[in-house]
């Protein structure tokens, strides 16, 4: 040990560190009076030598003063000790030693953790922490304390009481993850959460708060220990600090224990496994983070301020009204407003007016208010939410694109997952729509978006009760990303508010010839001039609009490689749709979606488009474009293989040309609650493949025709409260494997011929009622499933976003 401390010639950290270590080594009464605290001091002293030996090795030119002050100290009290010391001073000696020696350890583990960082930065980090030491020796147990709660506070009396029933009452959950995006305010809502009273007086003393962060799991563990008492030595790696974990909480558990896990990034999920692995009595945990760590139960999601707590979060940041100006309260909303509810913005912007003039005030919303996102100003806000993409890495990179491709989409508007579906499907080689659930899935786990399921779950590949919510500053974020970190100009969006083109409409060319993805906005809007886009490049077209009559532009007969189409109109009432027939020059559509669209007559003679393959009609008047004119809709698209038609209310029969699209393979009709007849020639469909009438309420029959769909494996007529019987004829269905049929509160009696169902069907999902029916038909009773009844509003979101 002294050889590797003598080799270090011209040390700038040697000679002090030297002049304790040599002074430790010769205190013969010391050692005497206080044999072990000298031993423990020697031995931290040598495990010290080789690390300071590393540090100089770096080639630090100078030491900091107090690093050499704490040594100097060091040498004092440890000649001190030589001198003679009645049992007064003796006392007083023996606690400065326990405190030197701490102090030491507190060096060996920051030697240990830091040497891979620039050794000056070290050198002043360890200073830092041992003048801090010196003012506050109990500062080694203040590593894992709960923080003090500002006065200032705003209360999350909801929030707060929420937890306190899952983790204080329910004795079965012993990890929680709180979870919502950064800067809305997890940490301090866990750090209420241990300054609650009644918390207090269920744990006591017995509360760690660990910030774990990018801290190593290793480091996590040894901070725990140390804050509980224990004598640990420098923990290198997890399998060391894991081996101390049990101890830990064995120790700490003699008593009800509660633990924060602050911060946890979704990279230490490892560490959550051991922490949950070890199973003691009134043993809890709460773990903030923006992820939601799925494995360990459902998360609690800390929901957005409402406007209330946003504008008292916003008068504490802007110290008001403790201020010498009196900023008018509509001035103060206005401001808010821009502020999305979002609490690390209003905080940031508060926090930037607190004790300003009126006038800068005024500045402030002026910036906001000239159609910038807030992003573009507040810096240090975007640098927060850009974070939340840092772990999008190259093989997460897929799930980044679907995030910035919420951009296309307005805000304040819920995203329909067949949307996205569809457009993934054709833009992305290899995609599919299990692979791109996955994603929004990941997407979720992240907080980045909700995924709201409007009606039962059990929804087997079919995701029309599927919308995407995104909090309004996470939009900003998209919007923002795919400016910044798409060079390219892969995606083009045009956002044109009150007629107004956008700043860069004179450079359209350079922004246009390259675009893939195209959204337009055009609100309520009546110009035109945006109609002359070139688009050469572009696979799909976004139209978002509010207005009552809409004609789809004449640029999309040159976007030859157009492939998904999707009109949306956002008004409050159907749009009269024209230039319908632009639609049939696209030689490469093949998904189209229209929304809240009165579908046109189509009253010429058009060329029949061979490339349209699936189209889907949400919230669309349907009566004209199927009425009995000499030219039908589906006439116009004969090589359709999959039609969906939802909440269209004016559906009351389907025409029987739609048997003549015999290359239909899903026939998907729901929430269709006036349709009441299915055609006689159903049967003629002959490749169709998933037939889905859900709530279609006022049906009563389904034809006997039906027994001709060889292909037909799953027959959905879920909610369908109007159908008293199955035909006669199902038995002679070769193909179905799967029935949907709850919910189907009249149909009472089965068929004779679905026994000979029995060997084929896979599954048939009934209700309560029906099981006993069925029942008789299996022999293995697993493949009957009884659908829970549910009660869910989550359909008013619907009218709602």
């Amino acid at each position: 040990m002294e050889a590797a401390l003598a080799s270090v010639v011209g040390s700038v950290v040697k000679v002090p560190f030297e002049w304790l270590f040599d002074a430790a080594k010769k205190a013969h009464k010391m050692a005497k009076m206080f044999p072990t605290l000298h031993s423990d001091l020697i031995s931290t002293l040598e495990s010290l030598v080789p690390l300071i030996a590393q540090i100089n090795h770096t080639g630090t030119n100078s030491v900091s003063e107090n690093f050499t002050r704490r040594m100097e100290d060091g040498k004092k009290l440890v000649k001190s000790c030589e001198g003679k010391l009645n049992w007064i001073k003796k006392d007083e000696y023996a606690r400065k030693i326990v405190e030197l020696d701490k102090s030491l350890q507190r060096l060996l583990r920051l030697l240990n953790l830091q040497l891979g960082v620039n050794s000056a930065v070290v050198l002043n980090r360890i200073d830092a922490n041992l003048v801090a030491q010196n003012q506050n020796p109990n500062l080694i147990t203040t590593w894992c304390a709960v923080p003090d709660l500002p006065s200032n506070t705003l209360k999350l009396d909801e929030p707060l009481a929420d937890l306190k029933m899952k983790l204080l009452r329910d004795h079965s959950l012993s990890m929680l993850v709180l979870t919502a995006p950064g800067g809305c305010g997890k940490t301090t809502l866990a750090n209420m959460f241990c300054h609650d009273p009644q918390v207090k007086d269920t744990f006591q003393d017995n509360i760690f708060f660990a910030t774990v962060s990018n801290k190593p799991s290793y480091l996590v563990v040894q901070e725990l220990c140390q804050h509980a008492g224990f004598r640990v030595p420098a923990l290198e790696n997890e399998e060391i600090a894991f081996s101390w974990l049990p101890r830990f909480l064995r120790e700490a558990g003699q008593n009800p224990l509660l633990l924060i896990l602050d911060d946890v990034p979704s990279a230490s999920e490892s560490l959550l496994d051991k922490f949950d692995e070890i199973k003691i009595p009134y043993y809890k945990i709460l773990v903030t983070s923006r992820y939601h760590f799925p494995k360990f139960g459902p998360p609690y999601n800390l929901q957005a301020l409402t406007d209330k707590d946003a504008l008292t979060l916003f008068r504490l940041s802007a110290n008001l009204p403790n201020t010498s100006c009196d900023i008018p309260n509509d001035l103060q909303k206005q401001i808010i407003n821009h502020c999305k509810r979002f609490p690390l913005a209003i905080t940031t912007i508060g926090t930037s007016l607190r004790n300003q003039p009126m006038e800068k005030w005024k500045i402030k919303l002026t910036e906001l208010s000239k159609g910038s996102s807030i992003l573009d100003s507040e810096k240090n806000l975007l640098a927060l939410l850009k974070s939340c993409l840092d772990d999008l890495n190259k093989e997460m990179a897929p799930v980044k694109d679907c995030f910035i491709d919420l951009a296309l989409f307005p805000e304040d508007q819920r995203i329909p997952v067949a949307s996205l579906l569809d457009m993934w499907a054709e833009l992305y080689e290899g995609s599919n729509d299990n692979m791109s659930m996955v994603n929004l899935y990941e997407l979720t786990f992240r907080n980045l978006v909700s995924l709201v399921v409007t009606r039962t779950r059990d929804l087997d590949g079919y995701y029309g009760e599927h919308f995407v919510i995104q909090h309004d500053m996470l939009k900003l974020l998209s919007i923002h990303a795919s400016h910044d970190e798409d060079p390219i100009g892969y995606r083009l969006i045009v956002d044109i508010r009150e007629d107004k083109l956008p700043p860069w409409w004179t450079e359209k060319k350079q922004k246009t010839k390259k675009a893939r993805l195209v959204s337009v906005l055009t609100g309520e809007s009546s110009s035109t001039e945006w109609h002359n886009m070139d688009l050469p490049k572009g696979e799909v077209l976004v139209l978002n609009f509010q207005a009552k009559s809409y004609a789809l532009p004449k640029f999309m007969k040159t976007m030859h490689m157009l492939k998904v189409l999707v009109v949306t109109n956002y008004g409050f009432s159907l749009a009269e749709l024209s230039e319908f027939e632009l639609l049939c020059s696209l030689s490469n559509l093949k998904r189209l979606r229209l929304e809240r669209i009165s579908i046109p007559l189509i009253s010429k003679k058009i060329i029949p488009s061979k490339s349209l393959k699936k189209i889907s009609l949400f919230m669309c008047n349907v009566s004209q474009a199927f009425g009995n004119s000499s030219i039908q809709i589906f006439e116009t698209f004969p090589y359709l293989e999959e039609l969906h038609i939802d909440y269209c209310n004016d559906l009351v029969k389907l025409p029987a040309k739609l048997c003549d699209l015999i290359r239909l393979k899903v026939l998907s009709i729901t929430n269709c609650h006036k349709l009441s007849v299915l055609p006689e020639d159903i049967g003629k469909l002959e490749n169709l493949q998933v037939l889905r009438l859900r709530s279609c309420t006022d049906l009563e029959k389904l034809p006997g025709s039906i027994e001709k769909l060889d292909k037909l494996c799953f027959l959905d007529i879920y909610n369908c409260s109007g159908i008293k019987d199955l035909p006669e004829c199902i038995g002679k269905m070769n193909g179905l494997r799967k029935i949907n049929m709850a919910q189907c509160s009249r149909l009472n009696v089965l068929p004779v011929s679905v026994y000979d169902l029995g060997q084929q069907l896979e599954k048939v999902i009934c209700d309560e009622d029906a099981r006993n029916f069925w029942e008789s038909v299996f022999p293995n009773p697993d493949k009957i499933t009884v659908a829970k009844e549910e009660f869910n509003l989550n359909w008013l979101h619907r009218l709602q976003i």
